[in-house]
This record gives C-alpha cells, sequence and structure tokens, in this order.
C-alpha cells in the first residue's frame, strides 16, 4: 500500500487572481495571442500536458512552457486519465507513469483533471461523459483521485463538466464533486461556460447553479465560447461546450459576482481550440475579450483571502486500484447505445442501476450520440 503524504506546499497570497490562457500548438492561436504575450498581459499558461504524451512539442513551444514554468507560472490540465472509469486500465497507469515524468521535467502550481468517464478505446479523441452520485461511484472517483494525488506533490483539482444527461445530475454536482475532493484536500475548477451550457439546456438561472457549488474551493475559473445544436425534437438549440467561439456576453456579466464569491480564487484561465482562430475578426474579439476580463479581475476590491497552506493528506491507498465490474459494464452498455444510436425510449427501458437513464432529456440523449459518433470510439 502506498500513503499519499508530503511536507506542505504554501498557496501564495495573492493581491489579485491571476490571468492567463489555455495554450495550444496551431499557428493561429499562436497568431492571435503572440500580442498578448509580447505585453507581458498573459500571467499564467495552462498546458494540457497529456495531448503530447505521444508528440514531440516543438521548440517554441518547449521554451515557451518552460519560461512559465521557471516562472512559476504554470499549470497543468489532465484531459484523458477518465476519472470514473470503473475498470482499471493499463492506460491509466501509463497516463500516471508519464505524468510522474512530466512534473519532474517542469514546475508546476497544480493539475487538474475532467469529472466524468471515457471507457472506450480511441478515448484520445473523445469527451468525458457524466457519472450520476451514487456511492460505487463515487468510491471509485476517489480511488482514482487518490492515485492521481499520489502522483504528485502539488495539489490536483478537477473541472466541473459541461455535460449532463438530466436535471438531477446538474443539481447534483455541486455535492459531487465536494464529496469527492474532500479526502485529498483538493480543488476546483469551475467552468462557467459549462454551467451557461447546463443553464441554457435546462432552464436554470447560472446563479443558481454556481451557488450550489462548494465555491470556497475554488481555485481556478475557466472561460470559454462554445456553439449551439439545433434540436433533433424540434425544440430549442442545445448549447455544447465546443470551445470554438467568443465568450458569451451573459457570461460576462455574471462573472464579477462570481469573483467576489470565490475567497480563494488564483487563476482565470481563457480557452479556445487553437484552429478556431483563423480570421481578423476573430482574432480582434478574442483580445478584447481578454482585456474585459484584465479589467474585472483590476477592479478595485477584487482581492483574495487565500492564507492557505496546502497539505498533501496522508491516505492508505490499496495496492490493487479499486474496480466495480457491475459499473464497468453499465458503462459500456451505455456507450455502446450512444454509438449505435438507440431510441431514447430504449435508455429508459434499459436495466440501469447507477443511471437514472428514466429521468434523462431525450435532446441531451440525442446530443451525446452525436458526440460519441463523431469520435467513433468502436
Amino acid at each position: 500500500m502506498a500513503i499519499i503524504a508530503a511536507p506542505p506546499v504554501v498557496w501564495d497570497k495573492m493581491k489579485k487572481p491571476l490571468l492567463g490562457l489555455s495554450m495550444m500548438a496551431e499557428a493561429e492561436f499562436v497568431s492571435a495571442i503572440l500580442p498578448l504575450l509580447q505585453s507581458n498581459l498573459v500571467d499564467v499558461l495552462e498546458w494540457s500536458f497529456d495531448t503530447f504524451f505521444h508528440a514531440e512539442e516543438p521548440d517554441w513551444l518547449n521554451d515557451l512552457l518552460d519560461f512559465y514554468s521557471d516562472s512559476r507560472r504554470l499549470t497543468g490540465h489532465g484531459v484523458y486519465y477518465s476519472l470514473f472509469d470503473a475498470k482499471w486500465t493499463e492506460r491509466q497507469e501509463v497516463w500516471l507513469d508519464t505524468l510522474k515524468k512530466e512534473v519532474q521535467t517542469r514546475t508546476y502550481n497544480h493539475i487538474t483533471e475532467h469529472f466524468g468517464f471515457m471507457n472506450t478505446e480511441n478515448f484520445h479523441q473523445g469527451v468525458p461523459l457524466p457519472v450520476s452520485l451514487h456511492p460505487v461511484t463515487l468510491q471509485i472517483g476517489k480511488d482514482r483521485l487518490f492515485r492521481l494525488q499520489d502522483a504528485v506533490n502539488i495539489p490536483v483539482g478537477i473541472e466541473n463538466l459541461a455535460f449532463s444527461f438530466g436535471i438531477d445530475d446538474v443539481k447534483e454536482q455541486g455535492v459531487f464533486l465536494d464529496k469527492l475532493t474532500e479526502d485529498t484536500n483538493g480543488f476546483l475548477i469551475l467552468d462557467l461556460h459549462n454551467i451557461y451550457c447546463q443553464s441554457c439546456n435546462f432552464e436554470i438561472p447560472m446563479e443558481e447553479i454556481i451557488n450550489s457549488y462548494p465555491l470556497d474551493k475554488v481555485r481556478e475559473i475557466h472561460l470559454s465560447g462554445g456553439s449551439w445544436q439545433e434540436s433533433a425534437y424540434g425544440k430549442k438549440q442545445i448549447r455544447r461546450d465546443t470551445h470554438d467561439d467568443a465568450i458569451p456576453e451573459s457570461l460576462l456579466d455574471v462573472l464579477p459576482s462570481v469573483l467576489l464569491k470565490c475567497k480563494n480564487l488564483q487563476y482565470v484561465i481563457i480557452e479556445r481550440l487553437g484552429h478556431t482562430i483563423s480570421t481578423e475578426k476573430e482574432k480582434k474579439r478574442f483580445t478584447e475579450d481578454f482585456q474585459k476580463v484584465k479589467k474585472m479581475l483590476e477592479a478595485p476590491g477584487l482581492l483574495t483571502e487565500n492564507t492557505t497552506s496546502w497539505i498533501k493528506k496522508g491516505v492508505v491507498i490499496p495496492d490493487v486500484p479499486l474496480e466495480d465490474l457491475a459499473l464497468a459494464e453499465e458503462q459500456s452498455r451505455l456507450t455502446r447505445l450512444l454509438f449505435e444510436g438507440a431510441d431514447a425510449a430504449a435508455f429508459k427501458k434499459e436495466n440501469f442501476h447507477f443511471f437514472n437513464t428514466r429521468n434523462w432529456d431525450s435532446e441531451m440523449i440525442r446530443t451525446a450520440q452525436n458526440i460519441i459518433k463523431k469520435w467513433n470510439p468502436y
């Protein structure tokens, strides 16, 4: 058994949260952010390190990341660990081993991952699917989080998920994340566009969803844009977290009040897919959004109260990763049904124990099917 334990890490008492970007390697993205970099406006970079686990970083990217690392202004954002996959796989073991090497190469202020699971062969092209709050599912998530935290001696956080099958999952995700991180002294990324998607798709005010989260655990906020998907049933459009457009004005309107509620906030990160800023108009709007957020962060009275020292908790981790074959079977069956395009009624008839499919929204089932088919997981 391994025991998680390490000396405390002192979180900086910063006067203002730092504004940064989620780094992309595409030429269009670099062209758009170059003026911001040259003007020293990008306080911090977030790097999705596992997107280059099987590729070589170009020299310019390596140098840029090393510069932010040496300045202690680099954070790591994982994509493919699959926190809630009920069956432990070799790829998760390899992922953790590669992460250990990564944090020895660069200095990251913290590491984060996504809420959800990906259990398909083409996981590196997929997106995480949501899980419902259930004691078994929670224990699987805690086991995976323990192993992630054991691999590094820096804080580990989890990001809220945009996609939900039903309103119950939306309402309980904040509680789920609070329980998930309680044993590792973990923190949260509050992705506001993810919440914006849920607000639009389930007609719940953003503020109501935001207030359901443990905001004292929020160390980082994500901002991005997305797209609208036409309804499969002739109803309202579905909001998607596609990171391919400007930040919605209604999201920027709510940001100042959120900043005041997150007393331990350290970073605000703007996300945009690298190949989606190609025109001068898109570049201009991206820069304008960045400057708007920068101005909000410089507002008088916006000071963090963070004087916390992060301590890596001592937790006994079993040598054998926790698995639940019944949950794994349901996860595989769910993914297969989505890929095969089963009718929404079929999901409600399935005998699921860990997924409350009877309360799922038909529009969201169809949306998940489109996502799964796009990435062809089989």
